[in-house]
């Protein structure tokens, strides 16, 4: 008898431990389906966001955002990062949680959009403007801020664009940081309106990459205005990427 209830013990421990190994692969074909979904999702988004693109029609009348202020009145700009698949609209909610999961049609998606920090002027007017953006695979949102971290990259790449209702304007990067969560030079907006200086002088000692002499060219200006492009990186616990841009006028430099 006690041999029987043995081999019907081993039986059903085979049978669960079987059945266990079809729920899990049954489970990872979901979450790898479930996956590409996700950044299929994203790339469709992009898709049809970048039919509406706002265009410079005439140069004396501007940038013209009429279409897309019709799906979202809170966009405030459009980033461009040449040599990127970063091409988004900007949108800037009344707290830093409303678009983290939030597409630029105010629908659910895992992705979100690429927003504005609500403590910065909506007019990118403030001397630091600080954007997030989820860090996806496949080049996804904010997922090419990594390309600048690769020095040759870096080097031969420090154009873009930002585009805002007024008109258009150059970004120019000058430096790439790989920082915490809770950096305060690249996450307190307010502290480059208290130091300019004291920012430029921990992105001249803490950059992974620096165009130096852009650099300094800003400490000598009057009234710079900085962008910083953040995303998550792997790194170390709370890793953070972060690009800055000179934010100029279109034709000035």
């Amino acid at each position: 008898m006690s041999r029987f209830l043995l081999r019907l013990a081993n039986g059903i421990f085979t049978l669960a431990l079987a059945l266990g190994f079809v729920i899990a692969g049954a489970y990872a074909c979901y979450a790898l389906w479930d996956n590409n979904q996700i950044y299929a999702a994203v790339e469709n988004a992009q898709a049809d966001l970048l039919k509406i693109k706002p265009v410079v029609e005439e140069a004396e009348e501007g940038i013209s955002f009429e279409e897309i202020l019709k799906i979202n009145d809170q966009v405030r700009a459009w980033i461009t990062l040449d040599n990127t698949k970063i091409d988004h609209p900007v949108v800037q909610g009344t707290d830093n949680f409303t678009y983290v999961n939030t597409d630029v049609y105010g629908e659910f998606s895992l992705s979100g959009s690429i927003f504005l920090d609500c403590r910065c002027d909506g007019s990118f007017g403030d001397p630091y403007s600080l954007l997030y953006g989820h860090h996806m695979e496949n080049s996804g949102m904010f997922g090419d801020l990594d390309l600048y971290k690769e020095a040759d990259f870096f080097r031969e790449n420090t154009t873009g664009a930002l585009l805002l209702p007024e008109g258009a304007y150059e970004l120019e990067i000058f430096a790439c940081l790989l920082v915490t969560a809770s950096d305060d030079c690249v996450f307190e907006p307010e502290s480059w309106k208290a130091d300019l200086q004291g920012c430029l002088s921990y992105v001249r000692e803490n950059s992974m990459h620096l165009h130096s002499q852009l650099l300094e060219e800003i400490a000598q200006m009057e009234n710079p205005r900085i962008l910083g492009c953040t995303t998550c990186s792997s790194e170390f616990t709370d890793a953070r990427t972060a690009a800055l841009a000179l934010i100029r006028p279109a034709g000035e430099n």
